[in-house]
């Protein structure tokens, strides 16, 4: 069953900012979602997630002093809920067109308001038979090392041989950072699961 977990409220080719329908529940970071723009899925890898005020500049405040347990908050606030949101950012890693999955940028980036679905293990590893989506990873930007490593955790859990897609992914990433050996190193640490 394919979970909807949001949607689009910012839109770029290279990435996407989607808001939760529920708070405090983002995808894991690094995994694999998928967006619809007409005829194309756009697939991209969890980059970031926060909860924040939903009025800018406007900051939350403390409100358990009084209470026993975290829920008890939410539970002695209940507009909470509706002043709260839980945001994520994604990096597009790819597209499906005409059921060809190609690893690269779509020729248009996905609209404001389409829904955002969690890939099932399924798409995840048909997904990664290929690894060329790494190249767009290695230059993520700030904390993509530590993206990449999470992404290729979760997409080797999702495959029939974990340490056989792993080996390759280590191979992939030793061409891409040929001149960094002490960043493939810090990758490579990060995936032992």
């Amino acid at each position: 069953m394919t979970i909807k977990i949001g949607e689009i409220i910012e839109a770029a080719t290279g990435g996407f900012t989607a808001q939760c329908y529920e708070l405090h529940s983002p995808p894991p970071f690094g995994g694999l979602v998928r967006v619809s723009e007409g005829d194309i899925d756009i697939y991209a890898a969890v980059a970031d997630a926060a909860t924040t005020s939903i009025e800018p500049g406007r900051r939350p405040i403390a409100r358990g002093g009084g209470e026993e347990a975290e829920g008890d908050v939410f539970s002695a606030n209940p507009q909470l809920e509706k002043l709260l949101r839980t945001d994520f950012r994604a990096v597009v890693v790819g597209h499906k067109d005409g059921g060809n999955i190609r690893q690269y940028l779509p020729p248009r980036p996905a609209r404001i308001h389409s829904f955002v679905y969690i890939c099932e293990p399924e798409q995840t590893a048909e997904f990664t038979r290929s690894l060329d989506y790494l190249g767009l990873l290695v230059n993520a930007g700030e904390r993509s090392d530590e993206l990449i490593a999470a992404s290729l955790r979760g997409a080797a859990a999702a495959n029939r041989e974990p340490r056989e897609f792993l080996v390759s992914a280590g191979k992939e990433l030793a061409v891409l950072l040929s001149d960094d050996t002490h960043r493939l190193n810090s990758i490579l640490r990060r995936l032992k699961v």
